[in-house]
């Protein structure tokens, strides 16, 4: 059981990581940085936008349109940070 809560935990924290890299890969990409002509940048992007996309559309409906701006990453990032804290507060007293 233990080692289900710290891989779980791991996951999320993996997981975010993965939308920080998709946020700052699009950044790079929107800003004529990096080349999606390029296979590996191209799979890099599209391997964290395959991972991500599915969560931020559904919290994109949620939003109001903002323009150009997007916060959906950061709802994201926010929602995995408030489910570690409640994991760490309420399930791992019941663990240990």
């Amino acid at each position: 059981m233990i080692a289900l809560f710290y891989l779980s935990l791991q996951i999320l924290k993996l997981y975010s990581y993965v939308v920080i890299a998709n946020v700052i890969i699009s950044w790079l990409v929107a800003f004529n940085i990096l080349n999606t002509t390029n296979r590996f940048v191209y799979l890099v992007l599209d391997f964290t936008y395959r991972l991500t996309e599915p969560f931020l559309q559904k919290i994109r409906g949620f939003l109001p349109n903002l323009g150009a701006i997007d916060i959906s990453p950061v709802i994201l990032l926010l929602l995995i940070w408030f489910l570690e804290m409640c994991m760490k507060l309420y399930i791992a007293p019941l663990i240990f």
